[in-house]
């Protein structure tokens, strides 16, 4: 790839993304955002979450050792974090870590 082709697929990617960012304000302007647009705001971050959960779980073999322990118990300890301490970020980071140390240490 040539400087002057990276310089240009650079600004194309910028150039999206500015649009892509600006396109909201530019359809609804002033105007006040429709209920369906604020409705997907809610509930489109939950299905996404959900949606994440089915597709890190999907190839568990629960017959196969180690028969998804470390996937299911990395499951309850972010379930157990966020419950008690509410932050995202923490049960995210915990329950990476305790799957990795379950699966390059333990099984």
């Amino acid at each position: 790839m040539t400087d002057l082709h990276s310089v240009w697929l650079i600004a194309v990617i910028a150039a999206v993304t500015a649009l892509l960012r600006f396109l909201p304000f530019l359809i609804f302007g002033s105007r006040e955002t429709p209920t369906f647009v604020t409705y997907l705001g809610k509930v489109l971050p939950y299905a996404v979450m959900g949606m994440l959960v089915v597709y890190c779980l999907r190839n568990i073999s629960f017959v196969a050792s180690p028969h998804g322990i470390p996937e299911l118990l990395s499951v309850a300890l972010v379930a157990l974090l966020h419950l008690w301490k509410r932050n995202t970020l923490l049960s995210i980071i915990g329950g990476t870590a305790c799957y990795m140390v379950l699966v390059q240490v333990v099984f």
